[in-house]
């Protein structure tokens, strides 16, 4: 499958949640990392998704949110993947950063110059990557 989108996990669905719109669709990684996807009730349906199910778990770069340091703070967001920045790449207005998790998945996020330099992002840097459940988008084989 070819997508333009830059986050393309694959992995095995442990468990399915079906509620009365959505269903939560929990993907465990290879490396031992679990993404939890959101999506309408139909669209598991559709794609028959169940546990054991292998899946593509896509994610736009600017949907991964960059964090440093969550000062004590807890946040709603359900995929926060620690590891480490290997990469970053500075445009005329945005910066792509890729980050090895723990796991070993490659994430690249899109973050403003701005946002770079305020976190003082640089190869080697401890972060974690997040992302809300509803920017993942899975795709099944078929």
């Amino acid at each position: 499958m070819k997508t333009s989108a830059r986050n393309q996990f694959t992995g095995t669905v442990n468990q399915v949640i079906i509620g009365a719109v959505n269903a939560e669709i929990h993907v465990g990684l290879k490396g031992g990392e679990t993404i939890v996807a959101s999506i309408t009730k139909e669209s598991a349906e559709a794609l028959a998704i169940k546990a054991g199910t292998a899946v593509i778990a896509l994610v736009k770069a600017p949907q991964i949110i960059i964090v440093t340091d969550f000062g004590g703070y807890r946040i709603s967001a359900r995929n926060q993947l620690p590891g480490t920045v290997t990469t970053v790449k500075p445009g005329a207005v945005n910066t792509e950063v890729d980050i090895e998790s723990k796991g070993g998945e490659s994430i690249t996020a899109t973050v403003t110059n701005d946002s770079v330099e305020t976190l003082g992002l640089r190869k080697g840097q401890a972060v974690t990557a997040i992302f809300k459940a509803g920017a993942v988008i899975l795709g099944v084989a078929g």
